[in-house]
């Protein structure tokens, strides 16, 4: 397996791995894949990758800003997602991985992540790279007009914002 960084080329496979997410009911409150362009603008120019093998995309991850104010510029939002054919091979392990390493070379001092209460593989994912709980949403969205409680997970660097 080899990480590579995400470029407009790749979007094809990242948007079906996304809609294989949508599709779980589990993932996002998403119900359709953006463009590419609105998937881009949303996402940090650092941080983002890809997991390949024998050229085959089995999964990606990338941050997102929190929000616009200077003071959150070391904080951003983790997205990943695993193509369901490989799922349960250490795919997600091996992106957190990687985007903790570069994320902490761009400055970025707190990762954090939401998600539904139910996902409980993203969850463990979490977890064993350090997040921890910080709250808990209850029914904060409905998708296909059901609500849908959320998880809020945070992991704060032990190498940047410690000063």
């Amino acid at each position: 397996m080899e990480i590579i960084s995400i470029g407009k080329q790749h979007y094809q496979a990242i948007a079906e791995i996304y809609k294989e997410g949508i599709d779980t009911g589990i993932a996002t409150f998403e119900t359709s894949v953006p463009s590419w362009e609105t998937w881009d603008e949303g996402k940090l120019k650092h941080s983002r990758f890809l997991a390949v093998e024998n050229n085959v995309v089995l999964g990606w991850i990338a941050l997102s800003k929190v929000s616009s104010s200077c003071v959150y510029n070391g904080v951003a939002e983790v997205s990943v997602y695993v193509s369901e054919n490989h799922r349960g091979k250490g795919v997600g392990k091996f992106l957190m991985e990687n985007v903790i390493t570069e994320s902490e070379a761009n400055g970025i001092w707190t990762l954090q992540s939401g998600m539904f209460a139910e996902n409980e593989a993203t969850i463990a994912l979490h977890k064993m790279f350090g997040f921890r709980i910080i709250g808990y949403r209850e029914k904060i969205g409905k998708l296909d007009g059901v609500w849908k409680d959320n998880v809020i997970m945070e992991r704060r660097s032990k190498i940047v914002g410690i000063e």
